[in-house]
């Protein structure tokens, strides 16, 4: 880690800790050569790969535009987003695995979603679940039903 102050290619840690969402770490550094103190933060990256094959990282920001189009018109405030988002994003990162392609992401949405509203969970379980039928919105909305009837279900 070069020192923004003399540019010594080097440094020293003197602290870490993770930070208050526990995905990032942060260092406090010293260089040996000014002794300028300096704080550095570092995060795992997670990549997504998109349909097309591009990969770019991965952004709480799109799992909210995604999803904000399948609460149009529902009692959900961005605040409820932002909480989603987050934990999609804990949920991603505890697979271990860099890379996830799209499809993946929108799966990792289906249960926190369904948590938060069922019918925007049945909107965007029609797309990532490719439903193609009325029968598959049946399926769905029964499953529904049953995890209603039985809470222990609901806990999947």
């Amino acid at each position: 880690m070069h020192c923004p102050f003399c540019r010594h290619p080097d440094s020293r840690v003197i602290d870490s800790r993770t930070s208050d969402d526990g995905l990032s770490i942060r260092r406090r550094r010293q260089c040996p050569e000014c002794g300028g103190r300096f704080t550095t933060t570092e995060t795992a990256s997670l990549n997504v790969i998109k349909r097309s094959g591009v990969m770019e990282p991965f952004s709480r920001e799109k799992v909210i535009s995604g999803v904000r189009k399948a609460c149009q018109g529902r009692p959900v405030t961005e605040a409820d987003l932002a909480v989603l988002a987050q934990r999609v994003e804990e949920a991603v990162r505890q697979t271990g695995v860099s890379q996830l392609d799209t499809n993946e992401i929108g799966l990792a949405i289906l249960g926190p979603l369904r948590d938060l509203d069922e019918v925007a969970y049945l909107r965007f379980a029609s797309v990532y679940q490719a439903f193609d039928s009325l029968d598959d919105f049946e399926s769905a909305i029964t499953d529904l039903r049953a995890d209603h009837a039985d809470p222990e279900l609901a806990d999947r």
